[in-house]
């Protein structure tokens, strides 16, 4: 199983054909990571995709506000499980355990969030997420008090919204592509 796994089930383009700036990601990650992850290399295949995908995935992710990197990537291990997506799962899980520096909370909210040992403020928020990623969501007003009341601001529940929301995308897009996870992230921040 030390195989690459492919990046998708529509393929992924030769790295020597690669766009400039894609390609400069690619060798990043490979300094950074050891390897590029298979997100990349399924959206490479429609550049234009890729770049408007890893913009908005940046500005949820790392852009300064309320929320931790922690927390941000707790929505997205939540939602993604909720979702069954392999791949979020996985390589969002490995960047929990990093960041969170709290492997054993990871796992649990990647097998159920709502049985883990949150904090009422994670409680809340990965409720919201959850919420979120419901079919036919309509936030109401009691519900954004009550995040109001745990401690977010505005901004931070646009940002738990627009997490969820992105990564509901994010999880059928990989659906659709068949996408799987690298096998590094499964040993990450163990």
């Amino acid at each position: 199983m030390n195989e690459r796994s492919p990046a998708s089930r529509f393929g992924e383009p030769a790295e020597s054909g690669l766009p400039d700036d894609i390609a400069e990601i690619y060798r990043t990650s490979r300094e950074k990571l050891g390897f590029v992850p298979n997100v990349f290399r399924a959206y490479a295949k429609r550049p234009e995709h890729f770049r408007a995908f890893m913009a908005y995935h940046d500005v949820l992710m790392k852009s300064p506000g309320g929320l931790s990197r922690a927390e941000r990537e707790a929505i997205v291990v939540a939602v993604s499980s909720e979702n069954r997506c392999q791949y979020c799962m996985t390589a969002h899980g490995a960047a929990l355990r990093i960041l969170g520096k709290d492997p054993v909370l990871a796992e649990q909210i990647a097998n159920n969030w709502q049985t883990a040992e949150l904090s009422p403020r994670w409680r809340a928020m990965l409720a919201f997420a959850a919420r979120v990623n419901a079919p036919g969501f309509a936030a109401d007003d009691a519900e954004i008090a009550a995040l109001r009341a745990a401690g977010f601001s505005d901004d931070d529940i646009w940002d738990i919204a627009a997490i969820a929301a992105f990564f509901g995308f994010s999880n059928r897009m990989a659906g659709l592509m068949d996408m799987r996870p690298n096998v590094e992230f499964y040993a990450m921040g163990r």
